[in-house]
C-alpha cells in the first residue's frame, strides 16, 4: 500500500499541485502582448500563478503518506462501447457530446467530429508503467476514431493532455486548437504546425459556421518542475448552429464563470469539472457546491459533470462527486447529464438521466 501511494503521490505531484519554479522574462516573447503573461510566466486573473512554494511542497508530503479509501470502484465501470455504425447514426444537423472519460469529450457538431483534452490511454502519467490508471476502458481506441475536424486542448497536465493519444492523433485531425504556448508541445508529439492555432484567453476562430472561443479558467499548467506556468490554461466555449456548449477544463471558483456567463450565456449543456477536488487544492479545483454555482454562473441548461469516473487523482470515494452533485442538482431542479461512458447526449433533446454509478461497489 504505501509503495502504491508513492508513485501516486510522486506521479501526482506535477499533475495536481504544481511546482514551485518559475522563469524570467523571455526577451522577445511572441507572448508578451498578453494580459495573463508575466514574468516569464502565465497567470490567472488575480495575478496568481498557481500553486507554488512551501505550500505546494507540503500538499506533495501530503499526497505521499495519506491513505486512501475508496478512491477506486471494486466492481467495473459501465461502458458503451462505440462504433462508426452508432457515430454515423448521430443526427448530422444536431449537435451531440459523448464522454470518453475523465474529461475528455467527442463532439459531433453538425456532423462534423470534435475531440476534447483526449486521453484514451491507460494511464494519466508521464510514463507507462506507473500512475494513476483508468478505471475501465475507453468506449473506443484512438485508432477506431472516426475523421476528426479538430482537437481542442484546456491545459497540459497528463490527465488532459496525452502524448500517446497525440501521437496517434497527430495526423488525422485537421486542425488543433490551444491555448498560447502549446503549440510547442504538440508539435513535440508530432503534430504538424501549420495545424495548431493558438489563443488567448477570449480569442476565437470562426470554421465553417462553429465559433471556438478560448476563455478564462483558474488553474495553473506545467509537465514537471522546470516548465510551471510556462503555456496557458483556459476553458472553451463551442457556438454550433444556434447552441451553445461550455467545456471548463481545470478551474478553481472564479469570477471568471459569471464574465463568461453574461458574454456568451446561457449555454445548452455547460461540460464542467467535478472530481479530483481536496482541501489542499482549494483555487484550482471546486467542489460540487462551487460546480453548480459556476453553473449558475455561466446560465447554463444542462449540467454535465467532468474530471471523474475514470482515474484516481484524490482523496474522495471515487463516486462522491457525482452522488454530490446529483443531489445538489435535485435540490436546485436543475437538469443533469450523467451519462455513462461512451453513451450519446444530444444537446438540447429531452433524456432519462439514469444513477448508474448506484449499482458500482
Amino acid at each position: 500500500m504505501r509503495k502504491k501511494n508513492f508513485w501516486r503521490g510522486l506521479l501526482g505531484l506535477p499533475l495536481l499541485t504544481g511546482c514551485a519554479f518559475s522563469g524570467a522574462d523571455v526577451p522577445g516573447s511572441p507572448y508578451a502582448a498578453s494580459a495573463q503573461y508575466a514574468g516569464g510566466v502565465f497567470h490567472n486573473q488575480d495575478g496568481s500563478a498557481g500553486p507554488a512554494g512551501a505550500g505546494n511542497w507540503r500538499a506533495g508530503l501530503r499526497a505521499l503518506l495519506r491513505a486512501k479509501v475508496d478512491t477506486v470502484p471494486k466492481t467495473a465501470i459501465p461502458v458503451q462501447r462505440l462504433s462508426a455504425q452508432v457515430l454515423d447514426g448521430l443526427e448530422g444537423n444536431a449537435n451531440h457530446l459523448v464522454r470518453l472519460g475523465h474529461s475528455s469529450l467527442l463532439l459531433k457538431l453538425q456532423g462534423k467530429y470534435w475531440l476534447v483534452d483526449p486521453v484514451l490511454s491507460r494511464r494519466a502519467s508521464p510514463v507507462r508503467f506507473a500512475g494513476p490508471r483508468r478505471y475501465s476502458e475507453p468506449p473506443l481506441p484512438p485508432e477506431a476514431l472516426p475523421d476528426i475536424e479538430g482537437v481542442v486542448i484546456s491545459h497540459d497536465h497528463y490527465d488532459h493532455l496525452d502524448a500517446p493519444t497525440m501521437a496517434v492523433l497527430a495526423t488525422r485531425a485537421r486542425r488543433y486548437l490551444v491555448p498560447l504556448g502549446l503549440k510547442a508541445r504538440l508539435v513535440g508529439m508530432g503534430v504538424p504546425g501549420q495545424r495548431i492555432t493558438e489563443l488567448d484567453w477570449w480569442e476565437s476562430v470562426t470554421l465553417d459556421g462553429l465559433v471556438v472561443t478560448a476563455t478564462p479558467a483558474q488553474h495553473f499548467s506545467g509537465r514537471g518542475p522546470w516548465d510551471t506556468n510556462r503555456t496557458l490554461w483556459a476553458s472553451w466555449v463551442f457556438e454550433s448552429a444556434g447552441q451553445r456548449i461550455f467545456f471548463s477544463g481545470d478551474s478553481g471558483y472564479f469570477g471568471g464563470f459569471r464574465q463568461i456567463g453574461q458574454r456568451f450565456g446561457p449555454f445548452d449543456a455547460v461540460c464542467i469539472e467535478n472530481g479530483a477536488y481536496d482541501p489542499a487544492w482549494p483555487d484550482i479545483h471546486m467542489r460540487p457546491e462551487q460546480t453548480l454555482q459556476a453553473f449558475l454562473d455561466l446560465r447554463g441548461k444542462l449540467l454535465v459533470p467532468v474530471h471523474n469516473a475514470t482515474f484516481d487523482l484524490a482523496f474522495h470515494a471515487w463516486s462522491a462527486p457525482l452522488e454530490a452533485i446529483a443531489r445538489l442538482a435535485e435540490t436546485q431542479g436543475i437538469a443533469l447529464a450523467t451519462p455513462q461512458l461512451g453513451e450519446p447526449v444530444t444537446i438540447g433533446r429531452a433524456r432519462v438521466n439514469r444513477r448508474w454509478r448506484e449499482a458500482i461497489r
